[in-house]
């Protein structure tokens, strides 16, 4: 059965204001969403005044008064999105190329702040690989991958889970505090959050794990209260040894233990291609046993066969939708969730 959405004509993203011609105006009048009481005592012109505004400044106003509708006709249009997904819990696997660029994380970070503030309960999952790889390369140890797992021996495991926990988790915490947000950090381990096991190729990657199973006891009380859970996907099996996680499969499997209404995850491509030779064949939407025979027909193969287990699997479980979107793409997942026309492909059950 496919999700449908309500129709939008128009994109969710607020319409920046284009530039004041008046000298007598602050630049801070284009800001997004600026303070109603603000943006009029700017505008006012005192009653004792006889003078005619000048003709630039009337113009002024004018642009200014026709971007502040665009930008309420926005907020409007998300209404119907905004009520379908109060309250529902949304797991977000966060990597890839949003997580390299500083612009593309502010924008990850403020789509989780609003997305918190109108009612959404949003749970970040991340990994951390190109800063994995360079405090490796600090302490003399050269990154290894086989079938794009990280091979991970003692000393690398030690790195891994000083990186994700120490530093990559408390960073993300701490950047969505500052933009307004209320984050907890947590790793697998945290209350027997996520139980870990060998990976059945061990003998070749080392301390790669697998899921073993997941307790989201301490999630519950969090996302009650409101707050962004942060989960660095580090683990540990029965014996207390530490495995890395693959976050991709640990995001499904913590959205399948909390119920969610949605699982995305954050990509370095549009989504799945029809046709992998043909960046403009993406499929918007298409159920478990459509993307099955996609897989079955050699379309969707390499890393994108684990990306799209990883979501059957989930929606297995409950999940509603799992969508794999393109991180590289400002707001991707306000555009995913509060638009009709999304950013990658949407799976259904």
């Amino acid at each position: 059965m496919l999700l449908t959405k309500p129709h939008l004509s128009k994109s969710l993203l607020p319409v920046p204001s284009p530039p004041l011609s008046s000298p007598t105006l602050s630049s801070n009048h284009a800001r997004p969403l600026a303070a109603p009481t603000c943006r009029r005592s700017r505008l006012r012109i005192s009653a004792t005044s006889t003078a005619t505004p000048a003709p630039s400044a009337a113009a002024a106003a004018a642009a200014a008064a026709t971007a502040a509708l665009s930008r309420v006709d926005v907020l409007s249009e998300a209404l119907p999105f905004i009520q379908r997904f109060k309250g529902k819990t949304v797991v977000v696997k966060y990597g890839g190329a949003a997580m390299k660029s500083p612009e593309l994380q502010a924008s990850v970070i403020r789509d989780l702040v609003l997305l918190s503030c109108v009612g959404l309960r949003p749970v970040l999952v991340h990994g951390g690989g190109p800063e994995i790889n360079s405090w490796l390369l600090r302490v003399g140890v050269e990154p290894q991958f086989r079938d794009g797992l990280r091979v991970t021996d003692a000393l690398t495991m030690e790195v891994v889970e000083m990186v994700l926990v120490g530093k990559v988790n408390k960073n993300l915490v701490s950047l969505i505090n500052i933009a307004g947000g209320t984050a907890v950090g947590l790793c697998g381990k945290d209350a027997r959050l996520i139980t870990a096991r060998p990976s059945p190729n061990a003998a070749a990657l080392g301390f790669v794990g697998e899921v073993s199973r997941v307790d989201a006891t301490v999630l519950h009380p969090i996302i009650a209260a409101g707050h962004i859970p942060v989960i660095a996907t580090v683990a540990a099996d029965e014996t207390g040894q530490a495995y890395n996680i693959n976050a991709d499969t640990a995001a499904g499997e913590i959205a399948a233990a909390v119920g969610a209404e949605k699982l995305l995850l954050l990509t370095d491509v549009s989504g799945i291609l029809a046709d992998r030779n043909d960046p403009g064949s993406l499929v918007k939407e298409i159920d478990i046993a459509g993307v099955r025979q996609m897989v079955a027909d050699g379309k969707v193969a390499g890393g994108m066969i684990p990306k799209v287990e990883c979501c059957v699997r989930a929606l297995a479980q409950g999940v509603h939708t799992a969508s794999i979107i393109d991180g590289r793409v400002p707001h991707s997942l306000l555009l995913e969730i509060l638009t009709d026309e999304g950013t990658g492909t949407m799976i259904t059950g």
